[in-house]
């Protein structure tokens, strides 16, 4: 009976690290960050450190001058992976905000700016 506080208090130590390391963090972007691509269909790829549910996971590009596109998304040929095509984009300033939900049912989301231009 001894040994019960001690499971309590490992258990209660572990749970907020193991929170903390269920969500899907974004390790790589296509366009990155700041990016300058040409006009025309803009290929784009996310790579997280887990996988995902692609059924309950968005890409939506949001143009400056108000234009809103939601993307349609394949999964990548590694785990983690999502790409969409984003057409006939022309010159301008862009937002693509991502919502992804982890096979594990954590959701995370975030944003990238990119231009395209010349």
């Amino acid at each position: 009976m001894a040994w019960r506080p001690l499971v309590c208090l490992i258990a209660l130590l572990m749970n907020p690290a193991l929170d903390a390391a269920a969500h899907s963090s974004l390790l790589e972007a296509i366009p990155g960050d700041g990016a300058i691509v040409a006009a025309g269909d803009v290929a784009i790829e996310l790579r997280f450190d887990s996988r995902l549910d692609a059924r309950f996971s968005q890409f939506t590009v949001f143009k400056a001058d108000g234009g809103r596109s939601v993307l349609t998304l394949q999964v990548g040929d590694k785990p983690g992976v999502l790409k969409a095509t984003g057409t006939h984009l022309t010159e301008g300033s862009y937002l693509l905000h991502w919502r992804v939900l982890s096979v594990d049912g954590h959701a995370d989301q975030g944003q990238i700016r990119f231009r395209v231009g010349p």
